[in-house]
């Protein structure tokens, strides 16, 4: 099988979102996520929501019901 290489896929992914790529935000934020990140997961997926990306604005969903996102977070993903 393929070798998983995370610093390469996590270096791909950040160049893709830093293009603009609202897919990348929504997986960077589930690596952040995987990693403890919380907070930084959550602005991830802020930005994948201002970009239109559905699964990013789900995910602070779900974060924003089991309280580790704010109202404030919530309101700005779903103005986006």
């Amino acid at each position: 099988g393929v070798e998983k290489d995370e610093k390469k896929y996590l270096y791909h992914s950040e160049e893709a979102a830093i293009g603009g790529h609202a897919d990348a935000r929504y997986n960077l934020g589930r690596a952040e996520y995987h990693n403890g990140k919380v907070e930084r997961a959550i602005k991830h997926w802020v930005i994948g929501a201002n970009l239109g990306e559905d699964s990013s604005l789900e995910a602070i969903k779900r974060f924003f019901k089991g309280g580790l996102a704010s109202k404030e977070v919530y309101a700005a993903a779903l103005r986006a």
